[in-house]
């Protein structure tokens, strides 16, 4: 059996970043290498970067997300970067989305520990809860799936001129060449790629960002979103 990885000591830029909440996110890094290796959310190999790789990579995604918005990040998986946004935006309200049981205990178990009163996580696939969970004005992304499919999941969940964030990788500039008519058809108006994190990471992080006009995810999404709607008032009525 290997032996597990050791948690490294924090480094400085983590209490720069984290701020009060320095003393959580030290938390939530030893849940993550411990209960998070444990349940499979992590590889044991991602314990030693932790930090530079995972919780500040997806803490500097705050430089650019709007004051006092809400958040949707789909497909949270160990709660990255929700829970890393979470902890240096207390102005947020930000939704957890993730399928999978034993993540979504996993997140919950977090979110109560840490005290993240103003974090929500809900069990389901973004295309089941259309409709049902109320649109965001931001929808955020890390490693989920190519630009295309996840824009698929996330655009229709927002408001309209409400944008995505996607932490993504070198090919970035390939995804959206390549993901262009898709995002065109789901309303897209604009696409950008940003590198956040001077002076915390590196490499910077890249994101994704993809803006919607004044309807997210088409003509399609919004029938499916209204059809959602009127089943919704329904249920209630009954």
């Amino acid at each position: 059996m290997t032996e597990a990885a050791e948690l490294p000591q924090a480094p400085a830029e983590a209490r720069e970043v984290f701020g009060e909440l320095f003393p959580e996110a030290v938390r939530y890094a030893e849940l993550l290498a411990d209960a998070g290796v444990k349940r499979g959310l992590i590889g044991p190999r991602e314990v030693p970067r932790l930090w530079e790789r995972h919780l500040l990579n997806c803490a500097v995604l705050s430089e650019v997300v709007p004051e006092g918005v809400t958040v949707c990040d789909v497909g949270s998986g160990a709660g990255l970067p929700g829970i890393p946004l979470a902890l240096v935006r207390p102005d947020l309200k930000i939704t957890l989305l993730e399928p999978l049981l034993r993540r979504t205990n996993f997140l919950q178990e977090v979110v109560e520990l840490l005290g993240l009163d103003h974090v929500t996580v809900v069990r389901g696939r973004a295309e089941e809860v259309l409709g049902t969970l109320q649109p965001v004005q931001v929808v955020t992304a890390r490693a989920v799936a190519p630009l295309d499919r996840l824009a698929g999941w996330g655009v229709p969940l927002l408001k309209p001129y409400g944008e995505m964030l996607a932490l993504k990788g070198d090919t970035a500039e390939e995804e959206i060449a390549g993901a262009r008519a898709a995002l065109s058809k789901l309303g897209v108006v604009e696409t950008e790629v940003l590198h956040v994190g001077e002076g915390v990471v590196d490499p910077l992080s890249t994101v994704v960002r993809v803006v919607v006009g004044e309807s997210p995810g088409g003509v399609r999404f919004a029938a499916k979103r209204a059809k959602a709607a009127r089943t919704g008032r329904t249920r209630r009525r009954r």
